[in-house]
């Protein structure tokens, strides 16, 4: 069975784009050039192949899958791999086949530590296993989209028709300095802008991941503390008869529905009141001791 591995903001250690792709490449012999190539699910196939040899059948899996059904073929196939060897991820099928750069650097970056975890060191060739399949990439569908309007804005720009109607209405007229040097000037401003966005791009989705494995770690720790309330709130049940009075204001502590009631300073004097059954000089919210605790501004803490 296989190891799993949670990836927290505490645990977390992720690689660059760039190396992460060249650690697929080289452990799967692809050529892979971009981390959005992953959507196709086949690197993934192979490498639980890798990990556990007959939990897959590399022969169905679409090594040269170039539409959106095909890559959710392979990942089926992963899904059924997962379960097989009881591997507790979700795979977000949906969003990896979509080729979007963070989904599928997020994933790769989890089934990276998935892979230190479970990989026993035996040699593997990936090419043999194939049995001769060709793992030709994606395409990459970012790349589709941002060459569309690259080509029709040559076409349809004032510039290019001018320069064709040039030539008709003055045959014989050579195309003036100043306005080639303009179209030099356009075109390189055009590029500096697109490798401006492209690096806020970069930056923000840094700053989504960030964001996203901040939540992960809160989440975590919200769900560690709940287990230890639930643990409590079981053991008052369990031994609810032996120790009424004081498990009957435990359980008030549980339940209480004000979030500003101080929980630490009603606990300490239930305890106190059940060693001396004299009360103590404080207030307290559960009727120990004379008076009622008034609201207090401060967070609460088990």
């Amino acid at each position: 069975m296989a190891v799993n591995v949670y990836s927290t903001s505490i645990t977390q250690e992720t690689m660059s784009r760039h190396d992460i792709i060249a650690w697929v490449n080289d452990i799967v012999s692809l050529n892979y050039t971009k981390v959005e190539q992953l959507c196709s699910g086949a690197a993934y196939c192979q490498f639980m192949d890798m990990l556990f040899p007959g939990c897959i059948s590399l022969k169905k899996v679409k090594f040269q899958a170039k539409l959106e059904h095909e890559y959710i073929h392979n990942f089926k196939l992963l899904q059924a791999s997962f379960k097989r060897m009881n591997v507790d991820k979700v795979i977000p099928v949906e969003k990896l086949v979509k080729g979007r750069f963070q989904d599928n650097l997020d994933f790769i970056q989890w089934f990276k530590k998935f892979y230190d975890a479970n990989y026993d060191g035996k040699e593997y060739d990936p090419v043999e296993a194939r049995q001769g399949q060709d793992a030709i990439p994606p395409p990459d569908p970012g790349e589709q989209i941002f060459n569309l309007p690259k080509k029709s804005h040559h076409a349809n720009s004032p510039t290019a028709g001018a320069a064709k109607s040039s030539p008709a209405s003055k045959p014989g007229s050579t195309p003036s300095r100043p306005s080639s040097a303009k179209r030099a000037s356009s075109s390189s401003s055009a590029s500096r802008s697109d490798k401006d966005l492209e690096t806020q791009v970069i930056q923000l989705n840094e700053q989504v991941h960030s964001l996203k494995l901040a939540l992960e770690g809160v989440e975590k720790e919200r769900d560690f503390y709940f287990g230890k309330l639930r643990e409590i709130e079981l053991l008052c049940q369990e031994h609810g008869q032996e120790n009424d009075d004081l498990v009957q204001r435990l359980m008030e502590v549980l339940y209480a529905s004000d979030e500003h009631v101080s929980v630490r300073r009603a606990l300490d004097c239930c305890v106190l009141k059940r060693r001396s059954w004299s009360g103590c000089s404080d207030q307290c919210a559960f009727g120990c001791c004379p008076g009622i605790l008034r609201v207090r501004t401060q967070p609460m803490y088990l």
